[in-house]
């Protein structure tokens, strides 16, 4: 650490370089930064790249749980106590390169440099808020709109600088694993936001600013939107008339949009 005494500790600078108990790691695509079930011995912090975080259920279904951008940190549950498992399998989306940080030295820095901690605070901080808004996402918005937040995520929409529009390469299985619907939805909430100049793709999906109008305003546009819908739920309705009463069902509006 003698090369961060001199001016001071930098964050960045430490995780950006090898040194004592970290090293460099390039990943190409489909590559695992670790698996479900392994040792959890170490923390990545993400340079360039995306990746993503799945579990397999006991049954063998996997799901998406999150995707990752450069500049975030994966397998920070190592340094919770004594050692244990991955709960989750990380895997490069594109090529990625990330900083290995052992977890004696993760534990070290955390306690040793308060500039540091800081930054890793942050992050923390900014990852649970992400985890409570996934799950509000998930419980109280329709598939279309979630859909909509997580192309407008992975374009990293809201964050400082430019956004980066044409983003990573991802199959419409794993969107639907993401927003908890099936793929057939997808496709169909896919082709409406291209219509309507939303997004375009040719293998690549770019998304345009435009498509903010989804989560902001809860509509697709004046044209397409989001309308109350039958439900399934239907409920008896007494009905008199000549030949005596009778009990008809009648489905009623909920005010909700079909996923």
């Amino acid at each position: 650490m003698n090369e961060f005494r001199k001016h001071g500790f930098d964050p960045a600078a430490f995780l950006n370089s090898a040194g004592l108990g970290r090293r460099i790691v390039r990943l190409r695509a489909k590559q695992s930064f670790f698996i479900q079930g392994s040792l959890a011995d170490c923390v990545f912090y993400l340079q360039s790249g995306r990746a993503k975080l799945t579990v397999v259920s006991k049954s063998g279904k996997e799901a998406t749980i999150t995707l990752l951008n450069a500049g975030e940190f994966i397998g920070e549950e190592s340094i919770a106590g004594a050692f244990g498992k991955r709960m989750a399998t990380a895997t490069a989306i594109t090529a990625c390169t990330a900083l290995k940080i052992e977890r004696e030295e993760m534990n070290r820095v955390l306690h040793e440099e308060h500039a540091f901690s800081d930054v890793f605070l942050k992050f923390l901080l900014a990852r649970s808020m992400r985890t409570q808004a996934d799950l509000v996402d998930q419980l109280f918005n329709s598939s279309e709109k979630r859909l909509a937040r997580i192309l407008l995520l992975m374009a990293e929409f809201g964050k400082p600088g430019e956004p980066e529009t044409l983003i990573p390469p991802i199959t419409q299985e794993t969107l639907a694993e993401m927003i908890g619907t099936t793929r057939s939805r997808v496709s169909f909430f896919m082709n409406r936001f291209r219509k309507l100049g939303f997004i375009e793709y040719k293998g690549r999906i770019r998304v345009h600013k435009s498509l903010l109008n989804v989560v902001l305003h809860d509509q697709v546009s004046d044209a397409g939107a989001a309308k109350p819908a039958i439900t399934d739920v239907a409920e008896g309705v007494k009905h008199r008339g000549k030949n005596g009463t009778r009990t008809v069902q009648r489905a009623r509006y909920d005010g909700r949009v079909n996923a």
